[in-house]
């Protein structure tokens, strides 16, 4: 992800975060897209990115955009920086599935993929269960979607990545994207009730392979799984980048950090606060009413040189829009939310165990408090891990800074797939993985 365009802000602006095309819910009409188990010990994900070009992902964290030049080599380039990395792909005919990554061949993966649809809250939504062949029982994750608008089918590379290291995966396009019915919501308890729906029809489809069976989700999606497992009893919930503040915090934190990190003070960020505070006075009334609150904040604040740096997730759309064109658009962009959403009672009564990943540097879903609340939660006994990744943003990604302080993702941190991977598998993680500073049940 280019992360100059924050994931809530692509979503208020009905946008998808790493926008493209969405194709049919069947096999890609790429035949290159799939996971591939190369000869050197290690495997590569190539998956579909914006336009015509692929991204490869692997286990250890790198990543890279690759576009076509000539006598069907593909170039490499180093996460989203737009930069060389040196490194070229190319395959076999389809029907081989070879790869040579780099200098190393490697073969696909075979993995058996079923699609389905299932019924959920009024809307029919079309899913996936993708596991490793064979017949032995195996833990599954619900792969639950954050706020993007995007196919979660073709688009979510864990699919590929769980399977191939034992796995079951399922998948699924939200409601209102992708090729599922209904209308696109950010309704949590509409949401998490779609989780328990796919839960329900992977457990149906794996049958007696089916062994622990739980949620991974992502940014939004942290509010939504761990309530999913207040609805219907799993074994694991692992959410990244998400947060147990509400949506109304998450927006504040973001101003904070807007000021902060431009080096404004404690004077500066009581003036910021009072811009927050207008914003929630449009959002608390679903777009209807506040507006004078807006001008007024403005007509105080607009000429001084901090106010251009307010961005926070929800404030900069009431910031930028018309306030006719906000009034029409505004419901439509949020559809269902509630901005006040506390999700911290379900946290405090759910047993099943959990897994929060973090970034120290989240700028989208500032994380401190997060981790701070959730160390109190473990502290008191509740069943959570929290693994915090220093010099990581949202999506878990590490970045490089631009000259103008604008930030390029350039991959996830090494041993972030592990870490899922080992608590998806026993529940507990074990050893070091990477960088990640790891608190929680046997931990010190």
């Amino acid at each position: 992800m280019k992360t100059t365009a924050r994931i809530v802000a692509a979503t208020l602006l009905v946008l998808a975060c790493h926008s493209v095309s969405v194709r049919a819910q069947e096999a890609s009409t790429d035949c290159h897209i799939g996971i591939y188990h190369l000869r050197d010990g290690s495997d590569v994900d190539i998956g579909p990115e914006e336009g015509s070009h692929l991204r490869w992902r692997r286990k250890d964290g790198t990543t890279g955009e690759l576009t076509e030049a000539a006598n069907a080599v593909w170039t490499s380039t180093l996460g989203w920086t737009s930069r060389p990395d040196g490194k070229s792909v190319s395959f076999s005919k389809c029907s081989q599935g070879e790869i040579n990554f780099a200098g190393v061949t490697g073969q696909r993966i075979a993995l058996t993929s079923t699609n389905t649809r299932f019924e959920s809250e009024g809307a029919t939504l079309a899913g996936r269960l993708i596991m490793p062949n064979g017949t032995a029982r195996v833990p599954i994750v619900i792969l639950v979607h954050g706020s993007e608008h995007v196919s979660a089918l073709e688009h979510y590379a864990l699919q590929r990545l769980f399977p191939s290291d034992g796995i079951g995966a399922f998948v699924y396009d939200k409601r209102g994207t992708g090729v599922s019915g209904g209308s696109y919501s950010q309704d949590y308890k509409l949401l998490a009730r779609d989780a328990v729906a796919a839960m329900r029809e992977a457990r149906r489809l794996a049958g007696n392979r089916a062994g622990r069976v739980g949620y991974q989700a992502g940014s939004q999606g942290g509010w939504v799984a761990p309530l999913a497992a207040t609805m219907a009893p799993v074994d694991f919930v692992v959410v990244c980048f998400g947060l147990a503040v509400s949506p109304l915090d998450e927006d504040r934190s973001a101003i904070v950090l807007d000021m902060t990190r431009r080096g404004y003070g404690p004077e500066i960020v009581s003036k910021a606060m009072e811009v927050a505070d207008a914003s929630e006075a449009v959002l608390v009334s679903n777009f209807a009413d506040g507006y004078d609150r807006v001008d007024a904040v403005r007509a105080k604040y607009g000429a001084e040189p901090w106010f251009k740096y307010i961005h926070g997730n929800i404030t900069f759309a009431v910031l930028g829009m018309p306030h006719d064109e906000l009034r029409e658009k505004g419901p439509k962009m949020l559809p269902g939310v509630d901005v006040h959403y506390d999700p911290m009672p379900v946290l405090r009564k759910l047993e099943t165990p959990q897994l929060w990943i973090l970034g120290e540097d989240d700028i989208d879903a500032p994380s401190a408090e997060t981790a701070r609340r959730l160390e109190a939660l473990a502290a008191a006994g509740r069943p959570i891990v929290t693994a915090l990744f220093p010099h990581a943003e949202h999506g878990i990604y590490e970045y490089e800074t631009q000259p103008d302080g604008t930030r390029s993702s350039t991959r996830n941190p090494f041993g972030y797939f592990n870490m899922m991977r080992d608590f998806v598998r026993a529940g507990r993680l074990q050893g070091v993985y990477g960088t990640s500073v790891v608190s929680g049940p046997n931990r010190k």
